[in-house]
């Protein structure tokens, strides 16, 4: 039986206010107070896992166990199977210290050459952890195809340059609600509400 979340104060091992807001509003009806990492002073602990499961486990038991509250962390990334999964786990690394994704976009375009295979899928995984070491973790995803040069204003990350199955338009192209409903982290997220939250 998946260990349920009894409601008050949660942990967001994250330092990130962007997704402090994203996670707040789709809490909200769980009797969720959500504070970050950043605001209890806690330390970003080095991602040493080699997988997104892994990393967002260490994430959140880091986060759980500092704070002694319960905590929920994610790890996720673009897996390019051109690249054999590369960036993956190290997607955000790919864009450097500036996070500069222009950066990271036009590097997997580099690296895949005039590689015909385009597929490739966004990865999240999430973990809700206990100061006891007990972890609640799930995984989601959304399949896609890549394109270059990156395409759209919207999102974040990789956002331009990924199709998703079904749709002529990239993430970065598509409105931000109609991505956030089919989203890696909405299918997640999806599957940990069912799982410790409902």
């Amino acid at each position: 039986m998946p260990r349920r979340f009894p409601g008050g104060k949660l942990v967001l091992a994250s330092h990130n206010q962007g997704k402090l807001r994203e996670i707040r509003e789709l809490l909200a009806p769980f009797n969720a107070d959500v504070i970050s990492a950043g605001e209890l002073g806690l330390p970003e602990p080095e991602e040493t896992g080699l997988s997104f499961v892994a990393n967002a486990e260490l994430k959140a038991l880091a986060a759980a166990m500092g704070a002694q509250m319960i905590a929920l962390s994610d790890d996720s990334g673009l897996a390019v199977d051109a690249l054999n999964g590369a960036p993956g786990i190290y997607s955000a690394r790919w864009a450097g210290p500036e996070k500069d994704f222009d950066l990271a976009m036009r590097k997997v375009q580099a690296n895949m050459g005039d590689n015909p295979v385009k597929t490739a899928r966004f990865i999240c995984a999430l973990t809700l952890a206990w100061p006891d070491g007990h972890c609640e973790t799930v995984e989601g995803k959304v399949e896609g195809t890549l394109t270059f040069p990156p395409r759209g204003a919207h999102g974040f990350g990789y956002d331009p340059i990924f199709i998703p199955d079904g749709f002529d338009i990239t993430f970065g192209e598509m409105d931000p609600v109609k991505k956030h409903e089919m989203s890696h982290r909405a299918d997640a997220f999806r599957k940990l509400v069912a799982a410790s939250f409902s």
